[in-house]
């Protein structure tokens, strides 16, 4: 499992931001930024939601990554020897 400060320097770069300019955008310095990321110290509290939407994600996102999708697989394709199509038509 990653760290919170993992998470947050992945969605950073998945959304082609900068520390600087993650910083800018939470009115923070790219000081704390870097410091999340290295798990120095952690966003406020009160910061996690704000941070969470600019970088597109939920706070659950932010503490434990990025959910894997299911796998979906298909089932394999029958053979139809012939369909039958029922038309219901009320007046």
């Amino acid at each position: 499992m990653k760290t919170i400060g993992e998470n947050i320097a992945y969605f950073r770069k998945k959304n082609k931001l900068t520390q600087e300019e993650l910083a800018e955008k939470l009115s923070v310095t790219s000081q704390a930024v870097s410091k999340w990321e290295c798990d120095s110290s952690y966003p406020d509290i009160t910061g996690m939601q704000s941070l969470a939407k600019i970088l597109g994600v939920t706070v659950d996102d932010l503490l434990n990554g990025e959910k894997a999708l299911p796998e979906i697989i298909e089932a394999p394709k029958e053979k139809i020897d012939r369909r039958i199509v029922l038309i219901n038509v009320e007046d």
